[in-house]
């Protein structure tokens, strides 16, 4: 069984959450660009507009084949109690057709919950089954303590055995 994480990343730390998580589940990971700017306080503003508004956005890849595997993670920062607009794009073009889905959600303090909720109401519809999801607080984390909240979660949730 091959495992994918499709991921966004603004600030870094759901892109190292996915990293470690790609190297703990022997998964294939691949980062989702948002074409437009989201960098600075100003494009953070009209970003979480944009993302409580759930906005579509350009990004790269347009989207993702996921035929050749069997389980797909699909992991969001939270931005105003919602997925990025990137990873909104990315599911409404993506085909989840008999796949196995765990979703996760990074944040600064709250609101993983109702992110996981929407991508899980959007993903269904087009095929996928939720088997399992999780939140990682990244807020005031340094890199070493977030990759071993990672590595816990992995371990406490038994996540490499989705992947057999």
């Amino acid at each position: 069984m091959k495992t994918m994480i499709l991921f966004y990343s603004r600030t870094r730390k759901t892109a190292l959450v996915a990293k470690t998580l790609a190297q703990e589940v022997n998964a294939d990971y691949l980062e989702i660009t948002d074409l437009n700017n989201r960098a600075g306080a100003l494009n953070y503003v009209k970003a979480s507009l944009d993302a409580f508004r759930e906005n579509k956005t350009f990004i790269n890849p347009e989207t993702v084949d996921l035929t050749d595997y069997d389980l797909v993670y699909v992991g969001s920062p939270t931005w105003a109690g919602k997925p990025a607009p990137a990873i909104i794009t990315l599911i409404d073009q993506c085909d989840f057709q008999g796949k196995d889905v765990i979703l996760f959600a990074t944040m600064g303090s709250s609101g993983g919950q109702k992110v996981i909720d929407r991508m899980k109401e959007k993903i269904e519809p087009r095929g996928g089954r939720m088997i399992k999801s999780f939140q990682i607080k990244t807020g005031n984390q340094k890199t070493e303590e977030l990759v071993e909240n990672v590595k816990e979660i992995v371990k406490e949730e038994d996540l490499p055995i989705y992947g057999i």
